[in-house]
């Protein structure tokens, strides 16, 4: 059986360790197992960080930019590798397994502008002989945690601009499909990445702890569900780290009476249903404004499932693959039963989907409930699979008021012809990120990513300049150079404000 062991400076392997299954979803059978790490892994690799961070600090960022250049080639040259593995493990289908390993590289380009995004502020003359400039410089040690379900984006997103900044930088990924992110420490390593410098630990709950814990960790970044984000933010933050943690999602998608109904539906098929719904920027709620616009709308989604293959991730014609587990897929069908107990009217049922020849893979078809309403549990909590839910709305006020209303605001969308209506929902709605007839609303790179209320928790967002602020402190200096001798009353120091 393969063995999947951390990446730290000096391990040999973890003999004796506890470890955990690694499944094949279109199979449903254990391929690998996995390492499960202790404090005394972390030790080890926090001792390898602090002892390589230093130098990699005093690195002048041209050239940890060109390490970040020879990483993204590297990627590139082995994205058919990379997909492959992440897809054998996490279940997405190939494509939808090289748009993840494309929205990291994303970031990683980014951060090959490092350089100029680091240039501090400079002012001459704020007093008599006097100038401030800033500086930002790295934390020292930070870790990111990372979920399921973007195994190479996410750890991307955190790493990158972490390392960029000359921070070194510890990932636990989740031990669910951890291949890929011990395949990209690798890959940096070969891209000219110093040793100790971006590290690998896997492990369950105790090694969340022990890196929260840590006190030589000085930042965590999470991505998970909104309860244990909770968690990881009071509990980093009470060992003094500076925490972003960003949770679960339950996006909306309004849909407007003039919107164009056959590009809507076609967005939701993708945006509902792709990667099996197993993303915090999924749409799974639409909104269609009045029940005329709601008939319509279901009318045109009905065909359009019926269409959507589910098939093995290797499947190029597949639309989907299975979700990632025998546990997850439990729990997405039985949200679908809560859903009819609660009175929604379940058009199209995804339970009990087999695949010839893969019927013990962890497969769901799609599901499509109507008339949901805002009081059911099924709408309030997130679904994290392939299950779409229509909430009609009155009118447009109705509609900025649900998602705005929602316990989380990741990502809203929605679709119409009226500009007005657009900039309006968007100034509006209380939800961090907004998508204008682009259903799944991530920004580029060189923005932020976040969202408001219960979608994160922390005041500093991922990537982008948020990023960079987030994985660096300012130091602010105040100059004087003054022309006389020492004891030159005429040179005596004034602080611009006391003069």
């Amino acid at each position: 059986m393969r063995i999947i062991d951390h990446h730290i400076v000096g391990h040999s392997g973890g003999a004796g360790a506890r470890t955990g299954d690694v499944f094949d979803p279109n199979t449903g059978q254990v391929q690998a197992m996995v390492t499960l790490g202790s404090p005394a892994d972390l030790d080890r690799a926090v001792a390898a960080a602090q002892a390589a961070q230093p130098a990699w600090a005093a690195t002048n960022p041209q050239r940890r930019a060109r390490v970040m250049f020879n990483f993204k080639a590297l990627v590139e040259k082995n994205i058919d590798e990379l997909a492959h593995t992440l897809s054998s493990e996490h279940g997405k289908v190939i494509a939808d397994s090289k748009g993840d390993i494309q929205r990291g590289l994303e970031v990683i380009e980014f951060c090959c502008g490092i350089p100029h995004v680091l240039k501090g502020e400079y002012t001459q003359g704020a007093g008599p002989g006097i100038d401030v400039y800033s500086m930002r410089q790295p934390l020292g040690i930070g870790a990111g945690i990372t979920p399921f379900n973007f195994p190479a984006m996410i750890p991307l997103w955190m790493s990158g601009v972490a390392i960029a900044t000359g921070n070194a930088f510890i990932l636990k990924p989740s031990e669910r499909d951890p291949s890929v992110p011990v395949r990209l420490a690798e890959l940096f390593r070969e891209a000219g990445l110093p040793e100790g410098i971006l590290q690998v630990v896997h492990g369950d709950k105790e090694m969340v702890d022990a890196i929260l814990d840590h006190p030589a960790i000085s930042a965590v970044s999470f991505v998970g569900s909104s309860d244990i984000a909770h968690y990881v933010y009071r509990r980093g933050v009470e060992a003094g780290k500076r925490v972003q943690a960003m949770g679960g999602a339950k996006n909306h998608g309004i849909v407007m009476p003039d919107a164009d109904l056959d590009q809507v539906v076609a967005d939701l098929s993708g945006a509902a249903f792709g990667s099996a719904g197993e993303r915090c920027m999924a749409l799974p709620v639409v909104v269609p404004v009045g029940d005329k616009t709601a008939d319509a709308l279901r009318e045109k989604l009905i065909p359009a499932i019926a269409a959507l293959r589910v098939g093995v991730s290797t499947d190029n014609d597949a639309h989907y693959g299975p979700v990632v587990n025998a546990a997850h897929k439990q729990r997405v069908e039985n949200w679908i039963q809560t859903g009819v107990d609660e009175g929604a009217e379940l058009v199209v049922d995804g339970r009990g989907f087999e695949l010839q020849g893969h019927e013990k893979g962890f497969f769901i078809g799609p599901s499509l409930f109507d008339r949901v309403t805002t009081d059911m549990q099924s709408y309030k909590e997130e679904i994290f699979g392939p299950v779409l839910q229509i909430v009609r709305a009155k009118d447009f006020e109705d509609a900025v008021r649900l998602p705005s209303e929602h316990q989380y605001g990741n990502g809203v969308a929605i679709f119409t012809r009226n500009g007005h209506a657009a900039r309006e929902f968007a100034a509006r709605v209380n939800v961090g990120m907004v998508g204008i007839n682009v259903p799944i609303p991530v920004p580029v790179a060189y923005h932020t990513f976040g969202g408001w209320k219960r979608s994160a928790f922390g005041d500093t967002n991922q990537h982008g300049m948020e990023g960079v602020k987030f994985w660096t402190k300012v130091k602010t200096v105040t100059q004087r150079w003054p022309d006389g001798g020492v004891g030159d009353a005429a040179n005596a120091f004034v602080i611009p404000t006391m003069g």
